[in-house]
């Protein structure tokens, strides 16, 4: 008997507790959270060095969501044949500012430590993939959303940046948790109404590697990021056609 897994279920990739307003926040949060290639050489996870942070974790976290709002929000990057520059330059501009080698680590758990390092750099490289995948589809989703940023938490090598993601009708708690990496503070999580995007992955992952193992979960991860693919060039292609249209009928 075929057992059939499920990854990301949701438009946010882990459950919304019934929250329908989630749903468009959630495409923001995870743009800015997710939407970026891994740094090359950050794939072998990095002890933290106790070197002096160049800016606060709010600061750092201000001037990126400075920055990926202003991508958002610039109406000429809204246009459909201008989706490829816009993801782009998202992803440009999280670059330096997201450890996902750190995510990889947290979200496979106990079975991080039974990899190699050549396995531990292709998980990396597949889950960063699976993640940009996942919420490139949700570019479109964008509607105004603003952030306001509150208090930070020091502990150490770690904080964790306090803010609000606002909208029109719904005010939604967010924290991004970062950790100092070579005098920088790298984000590799962000809970969204208390709800953790590491430990959901973590979850879903150990449930399948329990009932399963790690080759049927990289297949899955791999399966996943094919039909996220195909669902974005969908996506585009339905949202250029009105244009295309409208230049016959000129």
């Amino acid at each position: 008997m075929s057992t059939t897994y499920r990854i990301a279920s949701g438009d946010l990739g882990f459950p919304l507790r019934g929250q329908g307003g989630l749903k468009t926040f959630g495409h923001l949060v995870l743009w800015l959270m997710c939407a970026t290639p891994i740094l090359v050489g950050a794939t072998s996870i990095p002890d933290s060095k106790a070197l002096p942070a160049k800016r606060s974790p709010t600061e750092a976290m201000k001037t990126t969501v400075s920055q990926v709002l202003g991508v958002l929000q610039d109406p000429e990057l809204k246009k459909p044949d201008r989706t490829d520059e816009r993801v782009a330059q998202l992803k440009k501009i999280a670059d330096s500012s997201f450890d996902y080698g750190e995510m990889a680590k947290r979200s496979l758990g106990g079975q991080w430590n039974k990899l190699g390092e050549r396995e531990r750099r292709e998980f990396v490289d597949l889950f960063t993939e699976f993640l940009t995948a996942t919420y490139v589809e949700k570019i479109h989703a964008y509607s105004g959303e603003e952030v306001k940023f509150r208090n930070e938490r020091l502990e150490g090598n770690y904080a964790e940046v306090e803010s609000v993601l606002v909208g029109k009708k719904l005010e939604i708690p967010l924290a991004y948790r970062l950790i100092m990496k070579e005098g920088e503070w790298k984000a590799y999580d962000v809970v969204i109404d208390g709800i953790s995007l590491i430990q959901n992955y973590r979850g879903q992952f150990t449930a399948i590697l329990r009932s399963s193992s790690y080759e049927q979960l990289v297949q899955i991860l791999r399966d996943k990021i094919v039909q996220y693919n195909v669902k974005t060039k969908s996506s585009d292609t339905s949202t250029s056609s009105p244009k295309q249209h409208s230049d016959r009928q000129g």
